[in-house]
């Protein structure tokens, strides 16, 4: 009997996995060994040495991580508003980001040893495992080879990057989109572990009816750091997930969510939701554990759609595409 023909939907969905895969299989362990053998090394040279300066390791990993989620790792959310670009940055996803300047730092750094050679998508993926390292989580093996965007994509912000207060459902949805399983879901969510979280995002699970979630006595704590609102109010208030190991990536985060200790509703539907509880429970009894899941998960993360071989370009400075 002849084999049926493939629809047209179902060749487009094959073309679509094929280029998703190959764009993977081409990045590479070690990319610069020829075009620019120090490049990996002056990066994270110059992580250390910003994170001796004050910025916050954790910086690094946020990057990545809104960089990834929006269509591709491809550094597209580093352009500024110029020229008719809108920067991903101006999304209300973004509050709270910094440290944009820093990632120009390094571009410049590698830029003088090795011009229009590496691309600001692989600096944004290396400063991240070299933050991670930092926190407590080495030798993440990050390939190399990715390709900047010509656009930003600020129009799928929103729809790409969930909410703090996102259900557990939209939340596994949006991983999975680009790859990430629901156990790399849950050790991402790990990183909350090292976060802190501006009381803006939280303090309706505050006020004025106290979320019946949430652990009595941690309440006492979290309305201390998050007073009722003030609108005159100018400081930027904010409690940390973790008050044990505020700067290391480690299983706290789940023992605490297990204690309903959790700051952000997606922390709460982390721990009780059906599909993922079995994960924070064993993230909760072994650490070791957790580590390998959240190193597997940030590789998957950072293999989204990356843009390869003649696609984009490398940019000279991360904020703006090459002048034609």
């Amino acid at each position: 009997m002849a084999n049926k023909p493939r629809s047209n939907s179902s060749f487009l969905f094959l073309l679509l996995i094929l280029h998703f895969n190959m764009g993977k299989s081409q990045l590479q362990l070690n990319y610069y060994s020829t075009s620019c053998p120090r490049a990996e090394e002056i990066i994270k040279q110059q992580v250390t040495e910003l994170y001796n300066q004050g910025s916050t390791a954790i910086s690094w990993l946020r990057n990545l991580f809104h960089d990834c989620m929006v269509n591709s790792c491809d550094a597209s959310f580093l352009l500024a508003t110029w020229r008719g670009v809108v920067s991903e940055q101006t999304s209300v996803r973004s509050f709270g980001m910094r440290n944009f300047k820093y990632v120009n730092t390094i571009k410049a750094a590698v830029e003088k040893e090795c011009p229009l050679t590496v691309s600001c998508a692989d600096i944004v993926a290396l400063s991240a495992r070299d933050g991670i390292a930092m926190l407590g989580i080495p030798n993440i093996e990050m390939k190399s080879g990715r390709r900047d965007s010509k656009e930003s994509y600020v129009t799928v912000v929103e729809e790409s990057i969930p909410s703090h207060n996102a259900s557990m459902s939209l939340v596994l949805t949006r991983f999975q989109a680009i790859g990430v399983d629901v156990e790399a879901t849950v050790a991402l969510l790990g990183a909350h572990s090292v976060g802190r979280v501006h009381c803006i995002n939280m303090v309706h699970r505050l006020y004025p009816i106290v979320d019946p979630t949430l652990d009595p006595t941690y309440v006492v704590y979290l309305k201390r750091r998050c007073p009722k609102p003030n609108p005159k109010a100018k400081a930027v208030q904010y409690v940390r997930n973790d008050l044990k190991t505020p700067l290391i990536i480690d299983n706290n985060y789940y023992k605490n969510i297990l204690q309903h200790k959790g700051l952000l509703t997606v922390d709460e539907e982390l721990a009780t939701d059906p599909i993922t509880s079995p994960y924070v429970q064993k993230m909760a009894d072994d650490n070791g554990y957790f580590n390998d899941q959240f190193s597997r998960a940030v590789l998957l993360l950072s293999e989204n759609n990356p843009l390869i071989g003649d696609q984009g370009e490398i940019r000279k400075d991360c904020r703006f595409v090459n002048a034609n």
